[in-house]
């Protein structure tokens, strides 16, 4: 992978704000013709720095009102544990994130739901049926403070 110059970055951080930006209006900000902004574009997507395309949604314009982020701990820590583990999330649309951490539990899990009924459901229904869990460990979003999904890259 090649290493990334200001221009590089510039694009990034551009395509961050605003992903439906086109190449002429990129080119217009950053003063670069056109097909030099769109080769880098493809290269930054080539080696993997540019990994997707999304829409980000209000999750309570879309009656999803609750977030929540649940500690969990397995029971036993081996590789096949895991991989189960690991396996049986990703097919549990309430997720969103999940993430192996480091300290008292061994995954931090976000997910968002309609409301504490649907909450109550994910458990009861879905995360209860996931082997392994010894403990789980919920804390609810009361309000949201900061949310962003751009990066600060620097040079």
């Amino acid at each position: 992978m090649a290493l990334l110059d200001q221009t590089d970055i510039n694009i990034l951080k551009a395509l961050q704000n605003n992903a439906k930006i086109n190449v002429k209006e990129l080119s217009e900000a950053l003063h670069i013709s056109k097909t030099p902004i769109y080769e880098r574009i493809k290269r930054l997507e080539n080696e993997g720095y540019i990994k997707n395309y999304v829409a980000l949604i209000d999750s309570k314009k879309v009656g999803m009102g609750l977030t929540v982020f649940c500690n969990i701990s397995l029971a036993i820590h081996n590789d096949e544990h895991i991989k189960q583990f690991k396996e049986d999330i990703k097919d549990i649309d309430e997720i969103i994130e999940c993430y192996s951490i480091g300290g008292v539990y061994d995954f931090l899990l976000k997910l968002i739901v309609e409301d504490l009924e649907a909450y109550n459901r994910f458990v009861f229904e879905k995360i209860t049926k996931v082997k392994g869990i010894v403990k789980m460990q919920s804390s609810f979003v009361l309000s949201e403070i900061k949310y962003t999904t751009s990066l600060h890259i620097k040079q």
